[in-house]
């Protein structure tokens, strides 16, 4: 009898968002602390955020789950984003220069599903049980989805 077989090598837990796609983990730029902070900003005296070449649209992971964006690179020690990160915050940032191919999703916790698939498609999977795998390229998963404890794999 046939079987698949899911051999995953990277994972990152999901934060969810109706707004901004999954990063993939191989992407990571930037992984440090903030120094300072202020209104949509992003402030790290040691980023460097120009030599890493951090362009808008990259993803931000920060610490206390906080899910941003880069809206413009301001310096090389500042950004604009579309939530601010507080002052001594861990966080990464992903690039998303190279086209996201998808994950595939597992769930923690039961609950419906809410996803925007690497074709472009948007559709959610009824009554997902806590330890389903979904066998589908994933590029996002909503913020509406009562589904928890996501963890994406590549």
């Amino acid at each position: 009898m046939a079987y698949q077989k899911l051999q995953a090598s990277r994972a990152l837990e999901v934060l969810l968002s109706d707004t901004i796609d999954i990063p993939n983990p191989a992407m990571l730029a930037v992984d440090s602390t903030t120094t300072g902070s202020g209104v949509a900003k992003l402030i790290d005296s040691a980023g460097d955020f120009i030599n890493k070449g951090i362009k808008a649209g990259d993803i931000i992971y920060s610490q206390g789950n906080v899910l941003s964006k880069v809206f413009s690179v301001d310096s090389a020690t500042e950004l604009t984003v579309t939530v601010a990160i507080g002052t001594s915050r861990t966080y990464k940032i992903y690039s998303q220069v190279t086209p996201q191919n998808g994950c595939i999703l597992y769930v923690g916790l039961t609950g419906d599903l809410k996803v925007n698939t690497a074709a472009g498609d948007t559709v959610t999977f009824k009554d997902v049980q806590a330890g389903s795998f979904i066998p589908v390229q994933v590029t996002r998963a909503w913020a509406s989805s009562s589904a928890r404890d996501i963890v994406a794999l590549w």
